[in-house]
């Protein structure tokens, strides 16, 4: 069967990918149909990482490889939703060139985990808004801990950016996706 003829028959569709109760397939597109909408959305991706690098300023970047390349202790990286996902992704990443570095969700740290966060550490912290309820709640206490707080932010005149030690520019100017 062709992945054509598996569009068209959600029966020979639901054989190939082996799923008995696959509700909503014969509604997805077919890829070569849409191939206008993918290149569509990649020169808006393209265009929306050339315009971050021209917000880059140079002291903030400077700044935060500062506080990273000077960490005695390990990265913190932080978020909540998808802003979490990609904090995790950092996370691993760090992990995996060297660098000591785990994720934390804020919601398990206002709940007993933020014991992991000691002095000599540096916090990463994405959020979109830069208001996350969670995030904004453990700010006094990383204050207190007096852990310098790199913040990846879509709002630099939020709460997270103006309480971080550098700020950095994540902001867009549309969404690719609505979600």
């Amino acid at each position: 069967m062709s992945v054509r003829q598996a569009h068209d028959d959600t029966t020979g569709a639901k054989k190939i990918v082996g799923l008995k109760n696959c509700l909503g397939f014969r509604k997805l597109p077919f890829v070569a149909e849409n191939l206008e909408k993918i290149r569509e959305l990649l020169m808006l991706e393209a265009s929306a990482v050339e315009r971050a690098a021209g917000r880059l300023k140079a002291a903030d970047a400077d700044n935060a490889v500062r506080l990273l390349v000077g960490c005695a202790g390990k990265v913190v990286v932080l978020g909540v939703g998808k802003s979490g996902v990609i904090a995790q992704k950092i996370a691993q990443t760090m992990t995996s060139t060297g660098t000591v570095a785990i994720y934390l969700h804020p919601s398990d740290a206002l709940h007993g985990s933020l014991g992991v966060v000691t002095s000599g550490d540096v916090i990463i912290a994405l959020s979109n808004s830069g208001e996350t309820d969670e995030i904004i709640a453990i700010l006094p206490a990383l204050k207190a801990r007096k852990v310098p707080i790199i913040s990846i932010v879509g709002n630099l005149a939020s709460t997270l950016a103006r309480e971080s030690d550098v700020a950095l520019d994540a902001s867009v100017d549309r969404e690719a996706c609505p979600l």
